[in-house]
């Protein structure tokens, strides 16, 4: 059969066709624009790739994403943050979100992902237990639980207030409230739509 692009550039759109929402015409641009381009820019794009694993970790006790040569998140080793209160989201990227509203001056949990069974995902992969231990370390007064306004998201705060509740911890637990959409993930809510959502988080 006769082969129609170099072996070279079909790696490269084989390889970007696995990024999420990237399909088979999409991953072929991208490919095409990178082959047309300065070298230099591939060349760097090459190495921040590579050192991507390398130079990033979870801060250990907040497992937001940090450098490799920090011990912690600023986040959370930062004394004017208040370490009595607490939002979980799921993914490092939805502290982001929180932190452009300017309103939470809490520090952070993030689950690393949501209740999912379809995707094999259980309450088990996720870093609940840390949080439990971490409730109780730091005096925590409020959780406010800022999962996703999805299915897999309220499963999963559903789940972590029976954990918090059956720990026995005296914790106050309030939920993101209006102002979120169902289906529209924290990464993309606009900025006031979160600071709404802060400013009516309820009881939960």
């Amino acid at each position: 059969m006769t082969q129609l692009l170099p072996t070279a550039l079909t790696n490269v759109i084989d390889e970007l066709s696995r990024l999420p929402g990237v399909g088979a015409r999409t991953a072929e641009r991208y490919a095409y624009y990178l082959l047309r381009t300065d070298p230099h820019t591939t060349d760097k794009l090459a190495r921040s790739l590579v050192s991507l694993h390398k130079n990033v970790k979870n801060c250990p006790i907040t497992f937001a994403l940090i450098d490799a040569d920090e011990e912690m998140s600023s986040l959370y080793s930062d004394p004017s943050r208040d370490k009595s209160l607490v939002a979980v989201v799921e993914e490092p990227f939805d502290i982001i979100a929180l932190e452009r509203t300017g309103q939470f001056k809490g520090t952070y949990h993030v689950l690393g992902g949501a209740i999912s069974p379809i995707d094999g995902v259980g309450p088990e992969q996720l870093h609940i237990p840390e949080l439990i231990s971490r409730l109780k370390a730091d005096d925590v007064k409020e959780v406010i639980i800022a999962t996703n306004a999805s299915v897999e998201g309220e499963s999963t705060a559903l789940f972590l207030r029976q954990s918090i509740i059956e720990s026995n911890i005296d914790i106050k637990l309030t939920r993101l409230a209006r102002g979120i959409p169902v289906g529209v993930d924290l990464e993309y809510a606009g900025q006031i739509t979160l600071t709404h959502a802060l400013e009516g988080r309820r009881d939960f």
